[in-house]
């Protein structure tokens, strides 16, 4: 993954934070021909400190079929990302030097991928993706609600996936290298833009001098 000075982020930590706050993913191979699948993903870091990455396909989406046991993966959480106006940039009403960017949050993750193919396997992975993104329900909903022989037939329709992963690297690409009047001229222009994602990003940009 491609990042500039201090935009690179390597903190173990931050990086598994970021994957489980985005939760879907777009999971890439390229035996067989390059392949990409959106996922949403369950993020589980051992007691060993190794994570996993497990979720599901259609059975009826090809992909699944040329995951082998131990092929290799990339697997891209994209996190919030927005256009960045060079009219927003102190830089440009000085001296006219400025043309826009993009700002970004990216997790990458590489390692080996297989099928789950044991029902029980498979059904605690489910379960474990339905109590995290029904947390926030009001009521929320359980593999247990629908009739048994519902479920059933449905988990014949999926295949469940999971990496080992390998390597862990992440792009927070956010103005740092611009100059403090820059970077606030950044901020006001994301937090007043349309789009969630633009207003997410604006509270992360760095306040402090590029270096520190």
């Amino acid at each position: 993954m491609y990042a500039s000075g201090a935009s690179r982020v390597t903190d173990r930590a931050m990086l598994i934070e970021a994957m489980r706050e985005v939760r879907l993913a777009a999971v890439f191979t390229g035996e067989g021909g390059l392949a990409c699948t959106q996922v949403p993903m369950v993020v589980d870091e051992q007691a060993d400190g190794a994570v996993r990455l497990r979720g599901h396909v259609a059975r009826a989406n090809p992909h699944w079929r040329v995951i082998g046991n131990g092929i290799p993966a990339l697997v891209l959480f994209q996190g919030p990302h927005a256009y960045v106006s060079p009219g927003w940039y102190e830089t440009k009403r000085e001296t006219g030097k400025a043309v826009p960017t993009w700002a970004y949050i990216a997790v990458e993750a590489r390692g080996q991928l297989s099928t789950i193919d044991d029902p029980a396997a498979l059904t605690a992975m489910l379960d474990a993706l339905t109590d995290q993104n029904e947390a926030d329900q009001a009521e929320p909903w359980a593999m247990t609600d629908p009739p048994a022989d519902y479920i059933e037939r449905m988990l014949r329709g999926i295949v469940g996936i999971e990496m080992r992963v390998e390597a862990l690297d992440g792009v927070w690409k956010l103005n740092q290298a611009k100059s403090a009047a820059d970077r606030a001229g950044t901020v006001r222009g994301l937090s007043g833009a349309s789009r969630e994602a633009a207003r997410a990003l604006a509270r992360l940009i760095p306040t402090d001098p590029p270096g520190t």
